[in-house]
């Protein structure tokens, strides 16, 4: 049991002693995913610390039978892996709005998670992968929806 003890203790240490590249106060540049029929987003990452930053992703469908926009907010936590590889997990809400043309329309609220890895290139060039699982809170988005997405964002 102490052997278990110690293990976890040094587990946890070593977590939270990992250094964190430093991360760019700005990045612009798009998320390609499919959550919901709102797939490719605008995708913007404001760096606030170190190894925190936020991310606000903007995503809008005009289709034959439905219009609709989703703004994301998540606060992420971002920890170095090895060079240019992060590994980065979030949390975070949104609302938006759909308009069916048969008259119906609808807001939603939702709640997110976040995590993925990154490669931060030497030109100011970052590609993500990640996985956003949300739940929505209105008849139109009132389920667990998973959303696997690239991204792609230009640093400055």
């Amino acid at each position: 049991m102490k052997k278990l003890i110690l293990l976890a203790i040094c587990l946890l240490g070593f977590t939270f002693s990992s250094q964190a590249q430093s991360i760019a106060d700005h990045a612009l540049g798009l998320r390609l995913g499919d959550n919901n029929g709102l797939g490719t987003e605008i995708s913007y990452q404001h760096g606030l610390s170190e190894n925190n930053r936020l991310e606000l992703d903007l995503g809008w469908r005009s289709h034959d039978n439905a219009d609709a926009f989703k703004l994301t907010g998540l606060y992420q936590w971002v920890w170095n892996i090895d060079g240019g590889f992060n590994w980065y997990v979030g949390a975070g809400g949104g609302i938006g709005s759909v308009d069916i043309d048969n008259g119906d329309s609808d807001f939603f609220a939702l709640v997110a998670g976040d995590v993925g890895i990154e490669y931060d290139f030497d030109i100011p060039l970052l590609i993500s992968l990640d996985f956003r699982p949300e739940i929505g809170f209105v008849d139109y988005y009132d389920d667990l929806d998973f959303d696997i997405a690239l991204g792609i964002r230009y640093q400055f």
